[in-house]
């Protein structure tokens, strides 16, 4: 099992950046994927971004490709959400999950979970 630990979300103003941090811990190996999706108010959790721990392969949602950067320290085990030119639809609880294997963009292939952060862009 794996544990995820979500931190730097906050409220900005639409156009500015954010970066949000993961610290993952637990039996994590070098064939897992990690990723952030995030849920807005009475909507359903989305993907946003994956990154496969060995070859930091990533992979983005059309909805933030361009804006968003996923990035890992392996040394440290961290992963990093760089969003810029923020947008108020990107407001949400931003998650943090990870899984064994390839990266897929459903909620439900992803057994470990964060207690995620909050981000709210205001317009």
């Amino acid at each position: 099992q794996v544990q995820l630990v979500e931190s730097g979300g906050g409220l900005v103003q639409a156009g500015e950046s954010l970066t949000l941090s993961c610290a993952v811990s637990g039996r994590l190996f070098t064939s897992h994927t990690v990723g952030w999706f995030r849920q807005a108010p009475g909507k359903e959790r989305e993907f946003v971004a994956t990154i496969k721990w060995s070859t930091g392969i990533t992979v983005y949602a059309d909805s933030v490709k361009g804006r968003f950067t996923i990035s890992r320290d392996n040394a440290k085990n961290w992963v990093y959400l760089q969003m810029n030119s923020l947008k108020p639809e990107d407001t949400a609880v931003y998650y943090c999950a990870a899984r064994y294997g390839s990266s897929y963009t459903e909620t439900s292939q992803y057994p470990d979970w964060g207690q995620g952060t909050q981000v709210t862009v205001s317009s």
